[in-house]
C-alpha cells in the first residue's frame, strides 16, 4: 500500500529509535532485522543477549546492528529503579518495589523512551493490551493538557466517491469503552492531531451519533454534544462539528441536507464514535465488508509513542506500525 510505503519513507528522514521490549519473540527479530535493512529506524531490542543471540541463530536471523538493552543492566539499574519510584511513590510504591517492576521487559523498554534513550516503543505480540498500557502509563505517561489516552485506526478504502486508497481515521475503537464528554472530547482533538501528523491534511472530525444537530433528543446525543463544546473549547481553530450522523459527516448531499452551513458535513476525515461498541463494529464492518485496510490500533494521548500490537500480527504489522510510531515521535 502507498501510504505505508509513504510512512517508511518519512520515517527514514526522522532517523529515529524503536524499542522492541519482546525479545524473545521470533516475529520481533525478524522485524527488527528489516527496520535497519530497510533503514526506518533503529532498533533496541530488551532481553538477554544470550537468548536473542540463540533465537537469532534458530531462526537465522543476522541480529548485527540490533542493539540489545538487558533489563537489570548495572550501569542502568539504579537509574531506572529510582526513576520509577519517583515517578510512583505516590501511589505507595516502594523502592523495593519499583526495582523489581523496572526489570520487566516492557516496564525497562518503556523507561528506556521516557529517557530519551529511543523514542517510542511497540509491543503486544507476547503481551495483553492492558499490560502494555500499564507500562506506557506508569512511565511515560500522558501527553500535557491530556487525560486520556486511546486509539485509532486509519481506515483506508479501496474507493470512495471516485478516489483510490481513501484514508479516513477512526477513533476510539480499542481502548475507552464508554468515554465520558472529556474523554470523548479528548478523544476527538488527540485523533485531529494524529490525522495531521501521519496523513499531513487538515482533519475535519465528526463526532458522530444517531442524531444530526438536534434531529433526537437523547442523553447520549447529549453526551456528544457536551464533548464537542468542550474539545471547540481546547482547541478554537480546529474544524470540527457534531453530534452528526456518518452519512451526513461523509456523503456531500446529505450533509447539505441535514447539516446546512457545517464546515465538516460531507467532508470529514476523521470520524469519531460515541463508544467503544460503536467503534469497534464500525472499523471490523469496513474492514470486511468494504474490504478495507486497518492500519492500527495506534494509541495516542501518552507523553511519548509505546504502541500495542496484536498478538496475532505479522512481522509486516510490526515493521508498519514501527514506522508510525517514530513518526508521531
Amino acid at each position: 500500500m502507498q501510504m505505508l510505503e509513504d510512512f517508511k519513507a518519512k520515517a527514514r528522514k526522522k532517523k529515529g529509535t524503536i524499542v522492541l521490549p519482546e525479545g524473545n519473540e521470533p516475529r520481533m527479530i525478524h522485524a527488527a532485522r528489516r527496520l535497519l535493512d530497510e533503514e526506518i529506524c533503529k532498533v533496541i531490542m530488551v532481553g538477554k543477549k544470550s537468548d536473542i543471540a540463540e533465537l537469532a541463530k534458530k531462526e537465522n536471523v543476522d541480529i548485527s546492528g540490533i542493539e540489545i538493552s538487558e533489563p537489570g543492566d548495572p550501569s542502568l539499574f539504579e537509574d531506572f529503579a529510582n526513576e520509577y519510584y519517583e515517578l510512583r511513590k505516590h501511589k505507595g510504591i516502594s523502592l523495593e518495589d519499583a526495582k523489581k517492576m523496572i526489570v520487566d521487559p516492557l516496564f525497562w523498554g518503556a523507561m528506556l523512551v521516557k529517557k530519551d534513550m529511543a523514542h517510542a516503543s511497540l509491543a503486544g505480540a507476547m503481551n495483553a493490551t492492558g499490560k502494555v498500557l500499564k507500562a506506557a502509563l506508569h512511565i511515560i505517561g500522558t501527553a500535557p493538557g491530556t487525560k486520556t489516552v486511546s486509539s485509532f485506526f486509519i481506515m483506508v478504502i479501496p474507493e470512495f466517491q471516485g478516489k483510490k486508497d481513501y484514508p479516513i481515521v477512526f477513533a476510539d475503537c480499542a481502548v475507552v469503552p464508554q468515554p465520558d464528554p472529556e474523554q470523548l472530547a479528548s478523544i476527538a482533538t488527540a485523533s485531529a492531531t494524529s490525522c495531521e501528523k501521519l496523513l499531513g491534511i487538515d482533519p475535519k472530525v465528526a463526532m458522530l451519533s444517531f442524531s444530526t444537530m438536534g434531529s433526537a433528543k437523547h442523553d447520549d446525543a447529549d453526551k456528544v454534544l457536551k464533548a464537542l463544546g468542550i474539545a471547540k473549547k481546547s482547541k478554537p481553530d480546529l474544524l470540527i462539528d457534531g453530534e452528526i450522523q456518518a452519512d451526513a459527516a461523509l456523503i456531500d448531499k446529505i450533509g447539505a441536507k441535514k447539516a446546512p452551513g457545517s464546515e465538516v458535513a460531507g467532508q470529514a476525515n476523521v470520524l469519531v464514535f460515541p463508544d467503544l461498541d460503536a467503534g469497534n463494529i464500525a472499523y471490523k464492518l469496513v474492514q470486511r465488508l468494504a474490504k478495507a485496510e486497518a492500519v492500527g490500533p495506534v494509541i495516542q494521548g501518552l507523553a511519548k509513542p509505546a504502541n500495542d500490537l496484536s498478538r496475532g500480527c505479522s512481522v509486516d504489522d510490526i515493521v508498519n506500525v514501527s514506522a508510525i510510531s517514530i513518526l508521531l515521535a
